[in-house]
């Protein structure tokens, strides 16, 4: 691996839990450059021809295998747009974990947007985690607008963990899927905001033939003057089943706007949405400040368990 400082070190850890050089096949991004990569036997990575990404080829049959492509930019005012491209074939069960950490001691605005687009096969599994972190004292804001899209055969599975839990100034996360027969989609959201800061999630999710089914569930904490929007939409196009669950906590001057969206174009499909947002009961608190905790760590511990 190309030598890293100890910023992108620690940014590395922070959205892709690596210590140091990941098994499997990688690719590793630092302000605006691919530091290091590896490839498999199954699992190719090239760079694009044309603009800035890379295409991840994952061969049919590809089972207990990772792919780690994370983000570190510790340059403050570098803007950046990459598209990365995977196409999963069939039969496969692979990890891949993504993610963009921030750390911007400057004056001006640090931006990166991953836009990721996924081609899964037919019974084929993918878990997919995505981290987002901010650091620095720096004024310049720590911006990230990633962008997902999904498209699932006949069988798939897609197991999506997002998670944003400190530092970003501004996010805009836009979520697509299209799923075939009896393809399966599960999303986990878990997101914090605090200070000024604003968050806003966009999911679409189209259930296109029977059998397929989505359950998507998002859990956020907004303190501070904090602003956060969930704009989720499942659309269920034949007999198919979908459920989307918004469970929010809201502290100081918050502000948080659940928009749930559910449409049915057809008899046979089944959809469910749940909302919920509220403050810290006062019976929580005063359980665990029994127990010697203090007001704020008792809010820490809630908090936690909330988003673990």
């Amino acid at each position: 691996m190309q030598k890293l400082d100890a910023v992108q070190l620690r940014l590395l850890m922070e959205t892709a839990d690596l210590h140091g050089v990941p098994e499997g096949a990688y690719n590793i991004r630092a302000n605006g450059q691919s530091v290091d990569r590896n490839t498999t036997a199954n699992i190719d990575i090239q760079s694009k021809t044309e603009g800035s990404g890379i295409d991840i080829r994952i061969k049919d049959g590809t089972v207990n295998e990772s792919v780690h492509i994370p983000v570190v930019l510790s340059q403050s005012g570098l803007k950046e747009t990459v598209y990365n491209d995977f196409y999963v074939g069939e039969n496969c069960d692979v990890l891949i974990v993504a993610g963009c950490g921030i750390d911007n001691c400057g004056t001006q605005d640090s931006e990166h947007d991953g836009i990721h687009r996924f081609y899964i096969g037919k019974n084929s599994k993918i878990r997919y985690v995505e981290k987002h972190y901010g650091s620095g004292d720096g004024s310049g804001k720590r911006i990230l607008d990633p962008v997902t899209e999904v498209y699932m055969e006949e069988g798939s599975t897609m197991e999506m963990e997002m998670v944003q839990i400190k530092g970003v100034d501004s996010t805009h996360r836009t979520t697509l899927a299209e799923l075939k027969k009896d393809a399966k989609l599960i999303v986990r959201e878990r997101l914090m905001t605090h200070g000024e800061q604003s968050a806003v999630s966009t999911y679409k999710v189209m259930l296109n033939e029977d059998g397929s089914s989505a359950d998507v569930v998002s859990r956020s904490v907004a303190r501070d003057s904090s602003y956060q929007k969930l704009d989720l939409c499942v659309l269920g196009n034949a007999a198919c089943s979908g459920h989307t669950e918004c469970d929010s906590i809201i502290m100081d001057n918050g502000r948080i706007l659940a928009v749930p969206s559910l449409e049915a174009n057809c008899i046979d499909a089944q959809l469910v949405h749940e909302a919920a947002i509220g403050k810290i009961a006062g019976e929580q608190l005063i359980k665990l400040m029994t127990l010697g905790l203090t007001e704020q760590e008792a809010e820490e511990q809630i908090i936690n368990g909330f988003l673990k």
